[in-house]
């Protein structure tokens, strides 16, 4: 089916924070998306036509990432957008993908509700924070012995203050686990650059293990303190806390967080997907030399590889007069689909546009990531 497009292209839009707070995470989507395209194209493109992503930053701004839906929707006539990054990007996003009626998938949005509030659009390829913090800590009490916990968090970041403030807080509680500054966490703000007056606050209150709800970015700088300060407790944290960099920061600080994807796993899929990418990433101008691949990373690739399922297989024509036509059915192909072959196993979406897929807890020290726990967002929806 050779498409009647006048250029005879497939389309994509994505948004990520090449610039801001969250730079790394935008540069290695762009590299993935890069490699993505150049995949594809050499396969032969989608239906006879070249695939094109059009990548635009939206610094981790949720006024930039709303102007950037209205512009690769209105303007640039996008089949699909992939992005925002950040569940503040996000919560003020998605409105406008569902006012203009375009389906966007978040990469790494994880505060509970966010494409829940925004159906039918929305859709995020990510699991819940409030899921994996429920599987995360009973594995962090167990291996470490916690009994009482003290909270720190980045209360700019919509995602660390959600960690920080409801979902950790009450997740320690159902595990018996008392939270010693509930009434009143630390907090400090994104690009603090000291947090000494903090890290003394929190190791005077004597707790067994400290609760991060930061982005790793952030959380070095957290963490750094810490083993400055001699209080090297273990650290639980969200999934913006996954990265190689954070295991730099402190190597005999032991970190616990939940993933759905990391550089060292094991699967074929995303060994494969590391192999690729991560010689790319350490090209890249603006990155580490040590970077490797990302969860985020890995949720944008497997966005835009269901998007271009989609168009093969739900008719989708990619002709003008067509464009409101396409998206629906795009719309309709994710929120229907059912085991997507994804870099660590299948995934779904549930009813709230929040996918269904395999997650892992790992525990970072010295320098490495390891699993601890292997679960399903949803048991019985994906294999052990």
């Amino acid at each position: 089916a050779q498409l009647a497009h006048a250029q005879n292209q497939i389309v994509i839009g994505a948004i990520v924070p090449s610039s801001g707070p969250f730079a790394e995470w935008g540069r290695a989507n762009t590299v993935t998306l890069q490699m993505l395209e150049s995949e594809i194209n050499k396969k032969g493109g989608v239906n006879g036509a070249k695939l094109k992503i059009m990548v635009l930053d939206d610094s981790a701004k949720p006024a930039q990432a709303a102007n950037d839906v209205r512009k690769l929707a209105g303007d640039d006539k996008v089949l699909a957008i992939a992005g925002p990054l950040t569940s503040t990007a996000c919560e003020v996003a998605f409105p406008v993908a569902n006012q203009m009626k375009v389906v966007a998938t978040s990469q790494a949005s994880s505060k509970p509700g966010v494409a829940e509030a925004n159906r039918p659009w929305a859709f995020r390829n990510t699991v819940d924070e409030g899921v994996l913090t429920k599987a995360s800590v009973p594995y962090f009490k167990k291996a470490f012995n916690i009994k009482k916990v003290a909270i720190i968090y980045d209360a700019k970041d919509a995602v660390s203050t959600a960690i920080a403030t409801k979902i950790m807080p009450a997740v320690m509680k159902a595990n018996d686990i008392d939270v010693l500054n509930a009434q009143k966490p630390i907090s400090f703000n994104t690009g603090d650059l000291d947090v000494s007056a903090q890290v003394t606050s929190l190791k005077a209150l004597q707790p067994d293990g400290v609760v991060i709800g930061a982005d790793y970015s952030q959380a070095i700088t957290v963490i750094r303190e810490m083993k400055r300060q001699g209080f090297t407790k273990p650290v639980i944290g969200g999934t913006p806390a996954i990265s190689s960099a954070i295991l730099q920061a402190a190597p005999d600080i032991p970190i616990v967080a939940p993933a759905t994807f990391y550089a060292g796993m094991s699967e074929p899929r995303a060994q494969k997907f590391v192999q690729d990418l991560q010689p790319l990433l350490r090209k890249a101008s603006g990155l580490p030399k040590d970077v490797e691949p990302s969860m985020f990373d890995a949720n944008i690739y497997e966005t835009v590889n269901m998007y271009v399922d989609a168009v093969k297989a739900a008719g989708v024509t990619g002709k003008p007069g067509d464009l409101e036509k396409d998206r629906e059915k795009i719309r309709d192909y994710i929120a229907k689909l059912k085991g997507f072959e994804g870099l660590a196993g299948p995934i779904a979406f549930n009813e709230h546009g929040d996918a269904v897929k395999r997650y892992f807890i790992v525990e970072g020290r010295n320098g490495a990531w390891t699993t601890k726990v292997r679960g399903c967002s949803v048991e019985g929806a994906c294999g052990k």
